[in-house]
């Protein structure tokens, strides 16, 4: 029987979840970005335009 590779798999897991945090970080610094241009209130969320 072939071994597990584990510290493979707990690699590909933690690129993930730093994957995951920038592309959350880029989002929320974008509709930042975007809610001070057109003068939204502070504690409005804007409307969610993805496709998931």
């Amino acid at each position: 029987m072939a071994k597990s590779n584990y510290s493979y798999e707990k690699r590909q897991k933690e690129i993930a979840k730093k994957k995951k945090r920038e592309e959350k970080r880029q989002k929320k610094l974008k509709q930042k970005t975007e809610g001070t241009q057109d003068g939204e209130a502070q504690g409005e969320v804007p409307p969610a335009n993805e496709s998931e």
